[in-house]
């Protein structure tokens, strides 16, 4: 009797470590999706479209509370409610990630620009607002290594807007299809936002019509970018840990977004 009375202790503790296992995964994963949801999200940067400020490579948290909360702040962007909740809007200048508004579903990182009500306009590569050219200035061209090991050199400048913000640009083209552009005029509750390597950019700029971005409605703002976490030169995969330190980008490691 005592040694089956044992084997059921034994067994009721195993069910009971078993189930403690399960509920503290539980906790584990619900509160990382609330960090997620009101907090911070990692996101990496896929493309060259805000070079120099992101790279390629480059892993970022975002804090979804910088502009309140919106069905895409949500995971699978959950369809809860409409608009935001505790909303503000983003500072010209702030580099923020949105849902891309032509479906809704694909991260997008730009610069905003343009605040609702604003006239913005691209005449021989200088943005301007509220018909006053955004003051820039050329500086030392931007030197990188591109995925083939070659060395390259584009213009770049220091763009300032009009509330002070500082930000490079690059200009790859002086003549690019986008240096020269129509006047748009930013709806009430929409924002403008446009890539900082400016000629290699799909950005509000091209209508969402014809596979742009166009205006950027309050509600599609995920975030806006804080600080690099992680930055990697894409010269080691994840399982070849003794690459990781020449890929590693130790330069870009937890600095700031600006």
């Amino acid at each position: 009797m005592a040694k089956a009375k044992n084997s059921e202790n034994t067994k009721k503790r195993k069910s009971s470590g078993f189930w403690d296992t399960i509920r503290t995964v539980a906790y584990a994963v619900i509160a990382a999706m609330v960090v997620r949801s009101v907090g911070l999200e990692p996101f990496n940067i896929p493309s060259g479209s805000m070079i120099p400020t992101l790279m390629v490579g480059d892993y970022l948290f975002v804090s979804k509370y910088a502009y309140g909360y919106s069905k895409h702040s949500l995971p699978w962007d959950i369809d809860l409610f409409s608009g935001r909740v505790f909303g503000s809007d983003p500072e010209r200048g702030d580099v923020a990630v949105f849902k891309l508004p032509r479906d809704n579903e694909t991260d997008y990182i730009k610069r905003i620009v343009g605040l609702p009500g604003d006239r913005l306009q691209v005449l021989d590569g200088v943005l301007r607002i509220n018909d006053v050219p955004v003051e820039r200035t050329q500086i030392d061209d931007f030197t990188f290594t591109d995925l083939y090991g070659r060395t390259r050199s584009i213009t770049q400048f220091a763009e300032i807007l009009p509330n002070g913000v500082l930000h490079h640009t690059l200009d790859s083209n002086p003549n690019g299809n986008l240096d020269n552009t129509k006047i748009y005029t930013v709806p009430k509750g929409h924002f403008f936002a446009m890539g900082d390597n400016r000629d290699n950019s799909i950005d509000s700029r091209i209508d969402n019509t014809y596979s742009g971005v166009g205006f950027i409605p309050a509600e599609n703002l995920v975030g806006r970018a804080e600080f690099i976490f992680y930055s990697t030169n894409g010269g080691a995969e994840i399982w070849e840990i003794w690459k990781w330190g020449k890929a590693t980008r130790f330069e870009r490691l937890f600095t700031s977004v600006d």
